[in-house]
């Protein structure tokens, strides 16, 4: 596309360049295809991404907050007992009503707040 976009609009070959070095990661996102997802065990939640895996204990967990942004996506955050935040990665998250009825059905309390600049 950006070899056609250089000889149609006669663009300049440096700036073609610099664009394409910004497409690389999403490239080598889309060629290696890293798996993700999100598990609920009976003891805990799991998660992985790529080379990235976390848990917390159930026990732990006071509630989900969802969080819709400005983009419409639907951002999960665990608020701990503790009062510390953990954000799940989007990539392996579910769509937000499926996890919102899942942790609803195991009794874990979900907060939704929608277009907030700040959280």
């Amino acid at each position: 596309m950006l070899i056609l976009l250089s000889i149609t609009v006669d663009a300049a070959p440096w700036l073609m360049l610099a664009v394409a070095a910004f497409t690389l990661p999403a490239l080598w996102e889309l060629y290696s295809n890293p798996a993700s997802g999100l598990d609920f065990r009976p003891d805990r939640i799991t998660w992985f991404t790529g080379r990235r895996q976390a848990a917390i204990n159930w026990c732990e967990i006071d509630r989900f907050r969802l969080d819709t942004r400005l983009d419409f996506s639907v951002r999960a955050t665990a608020v701990l007992t503790s009062g510390r935040k953990i954000r799940l990665p989007y990539e392996c998250t579910p769509h937000h009503a499926l996890l919102e009825a899942a942790l609803n059905a195991r009794g874990v309390r979900t907060e939704r707040h929608h277009f907030s600049l700040i959280g």
